[in-house]
């Protein structure tokens, strides 16, 4: 008990003091995360949206795909981006191992099938008649699908929600691909674990504490919009 105390004491001394080193590995973390998750997004809402609405044979097939694909083990993921990515990989030439960009490709690929499955979710939660009641009403089938989207955009936040929570407290495929290098590719995930296997257990934990608090942020943020679109409906 005497020793979470004093990582939490410590991170605040840490924040209050604005520690650049932590600064630093703080605000990679979520530039990272937030382009994964953006990324994510980008491709999962549309995929997610056609899976919904597309009917053809193999559907169901597609649907297993994206819901296994929803817990795949980060570790995996890591791997595979770290045999393309190697120097003797398919994509070796363009030296994105041990960057931040290596990170982002993990972490999106970790996010992309939660926010297609939830989104698949959202979507088919809406009565399936009313994107032929809005095409027959004059819509175009992009218009249509925008108003779906609106329709069901509680839950295509709570998609983003889970994309974001899973990424940003994911580790193994940040430091396969990343190699947590100081200064450059360490985030707080990685930086917590280092400091645990060099039995620093009170810095581990003040780390530990800023990482809940900026996804905390980050969740109340999105939670607040999601919630504000449910008050204007």
């Amino acid at each position: 008990m005497d020793m979470i105390l004093q990582g939490m004491i410590q991170a605040f001394q840490l924040l209050v003091s604005g520690d650049i080193e932590i600064t630093e590995v703080a605000m990679l973390t979520l530039t990272v995360s937030g382009t994964a998750t953006a990324i994510s997004v980008l491709f999962g809402v549309p995929l997610g949206l056609w899976l919904a609405l597309k009917e053809f044979y193999g559907k169901q097939a597609c649907s297993s795909l994206v819901n296994f694909g929803m817990g795949l083990p980060p570790v995996v993921v890591g791997l595979i981006v770290s045999l393309f990515l190697w120097r003797y990989g398919p994509l070796g030439d363009f030296g994105l191992m041990y960057t931040p960009v290596a990170m982002i490709i993990a972490q999106a690929m970790i996010a992309a099938p939660i926010v297609t499955g939830l989104s698949f979710a959202a979507i088919l939660s809406i009565n399936p008649k009313l994107r032929w009641q809005l095409i027959s009403l004059g819509a175009t089938p992009w218009q249509a699908s925008w108003l779906l989207i609106r329709e069901a955009r509680l839950g295509l936040m709570a998609a983003v929600i889970a994309g974001f929570g899973r990424v940003i407290s994911e580790v193994g495929a940040s430091m396969m691909v990343g190699g947590n290098i100081k200064g450059q590719t360490r985030v707080l995930t990685t930086a917590t674990v280092m400091e645990v296997g060099k039995g620093n257990y009170d810095m581990a934990l003040a780390i530990s504490f800023i990482l809940l608090i900026a996804a905390y942020s980050i969740v109340v943020l999105l939670t607040h919009l999601q919630h504000g679109g449910k008050r204007g409906r």
